[in-house]
């Protein structure tokens, strides 16, 4: 995820081989049906903000943010994508994830081997957890926890201890789902953002299957416009589930958009 010349040679190979290893499969079988959008609201995002995480909660969305030094976790007004309270992610950690459980906000890192938990009403630290391996994305479905850390096994999480206590193991066409990132919980779902890729993964968490993508291609970006083109990527899921409204954004993008799928495309 760091931006140096390198990295972004790096990241540029390995979207083209998970490009090529996610649609071989699909064309061939014709067997995940793709859904289409239409945007129904565009809104301000901050172009500054790395987005890691994303949820909506009593009308106001909360972010996560990343990279060193820059890593937070914030309360964002919709409408105008203005920052209401913020607080930093400890140094030197790289915030990840983010998921709420009763009166807290729990935030995952990147390669730090811990989270942080935050009062949800100030934002303040109120402590840290530990847990082994990389740490990507949360969500909850109101009982558990799901967290994502980029191979193809969704942890399930009990939300009071943060134990881990079972697993999901993601696959497409059969084919292990890796670089899973962003999460969120939708109508009994497991919605997920691919890294580097441009679609969003709908996982059956009963049996760990891809029923769905949801190809967000248009709503990328022009590369001119963004800082980091190769890595500032789809990234951001938030649902609303009284009002039935999904939201998503990107890494670094001016706009965060509300949509309605469209399709699936039919079989020709």
């Amino acid at each position: 995820m760091g931006s140096s010349t390198t990295m972004k040679i790096l990241a540029a190979i390995a979207t083209a081989a998970f490009a090529l290893a996610c649609t071989a499969p699909a064309r061939a079988h014709d067997s995940i049906p793709v859904y289409g959008y239409r945007v129904v609201h565009s809104y301000p995002h901050d172009p500054q903000a790395y987005t890691e995480g994303l949820l909506y909660l009593d009308g106001h969305l909360y972010e996560s943010t990343g990279q060193l030094g820059a890593s937070s976790v914030r309360k964002v007004e919709l409408a105008t994508g203005k920052v209401q309270q913020q607080s930093s992610t400890p140094w030197p950690d790289y915030g990840e994830g983010i998921a709420t459980w009763k009166d807290k906000l729990i935030q995952l890192t990147w390669r730090n081997h811990e989270g942080f938990i935050y009062d949800l009403a100030t934002l303040k630290p109120q402590a840290r957890f530990d847990y082994p391996g990389e740490g990507w994305a949360l969500t909850s479905d109101g009982q558990r926890l799901y967290m994502s850390d980029g191979t193809p096994t969704i942890r399930i999480l009990d939300p009071d201890t943060l134990k881990q206590t079972g697993s999901i193991q993601v696959t497409a066409d059969g084919q292990p789902l890796q670089n899973i990132n962003e999460l969120e919980w939708v109508k009994g779902q497991i919605w997920a953002n691919v890294w580097l890729t441009t679609r969003i993964a709908r996982i059956d968490p009963a049996s760990g299957k891809v029923v769905g993508w949801i190809e967000l291609a248009g709503l990328v970006p022009p590369a001119d416009t963004l800082t980091d083109p190769v890595n500032d990527v789809l990234n951001g899921i938030a649902y609303d589930a009284r009002h039935d409204r999904l939201f998503v954004t990107g890494k670094c993008w001016p706009k965060l958009y509300e949509i309605r799928l469209t399709g699936p495309k039919r079989k020709r």
